[in-house]
């Protein structure tokens, strides 16, 4: 179980995670790292995982192809992962979610096919991912960077959702 936030404001996007994973109720890992800056084709993409790590990184390598054939356009990239993981009977069994910037867009990734973008330019997966999110929206009127709102957020998810601490792993990335 995890918390990531995507934050975007001004010109900069964040996307923040936590470092738990936990089994049933067993805190297993503390710092692991769920948080990654890809680049592709010298773009850099920012993405954040949910559930399964295993599952996380095939989805991120099947990314990275989709972005090698559509450089520069993480829209593009992202649907087509989306329809390759709602169609193939491999994908269709992944279990996480991710979160994914290349600094103009926001985009979170689900194995139902949506390419979802935020409305408020906040957005949370995973187990304080609603925690996460209500704090982000609640931040973003403050005179805050994107990086604080992000950090102040997940200190409420994690104060807040048992299966959520406070080793974060922060990436940002300029529009």
């Amino acid at each position: 179980m995890t918390t990531i936030i995507g934050v975007r404001k001004d010109d900069e996007v964040v996307i923040a995670g936590d470092g738990q994973v936990s089994v049933g109720q067993t805190v297993m890992k503390g710092t692991a790292t769920k948080v990654r800056r890809l680049t592709v084709g010298g773009s850099d993409v920012v993405c954040g995982f949910a559930g399964s790590t295993a599952d996380a990184f095939t989805l991120l390598e099947r990314l990275e192809k989709k972005l090698e054939a559509t450089p520069g356009q993480l829209a593009r990239a992202s649907v087509e992962l989306a329809k390759d993981w709602r169609t193939d009977k491999y994908l269709q069994k992944l279990e996480a979610m991710l979160i994914v910037t290349d600094g103009r867009d926001l985009f979170v990734i689900t194995g139902a096919g949506d390419v979802l973008e935020p409305e408020f330019d906040v957005t949370a997966i995973g187990s304080g991912g609603n925690f996460a999110l209500a704090a982000g929206r609640a931040l973003m009127d403050q005179d805050l960077s994107a990086e604080e709102i992000a950090r102040r957020s997940m200190a409420i998810a994690s104060d807040i959702c048992v299966y959520t601490n406070g080793n974060l792993t922060v990436e940002s990335i300029k529009a």
